[in-house]
């Protein structure tokens, strides 16, 4: 139980870099497919938070 709690954080903790520099990354440049792979950042960054607040209601 303990460890699969520890995998699961590091799970989430890797998705969210991932989303982050996903954002970073289609900020750097111009054009229609970078704003995609920012809109697909955010997205995954935003349903981090509604995992996290989940919990909380």
């Amino acid at each position: 139980m303990y460890e699969s709690n520890i995998f699961k954080t590091i799970l989430k903790f890797v998705a969210f870099f991932i989303c982050v520099g996903l954002v970073v990354y289609g900020q750097k440049t111009v054009g229609i497919q970078y704003l995609l792979i920012q809109i697909v950042g955010v997205i995954g960054i935003l349903i981090l938070i509604y995992l996290y607040n989940r919990k909380y209601q």
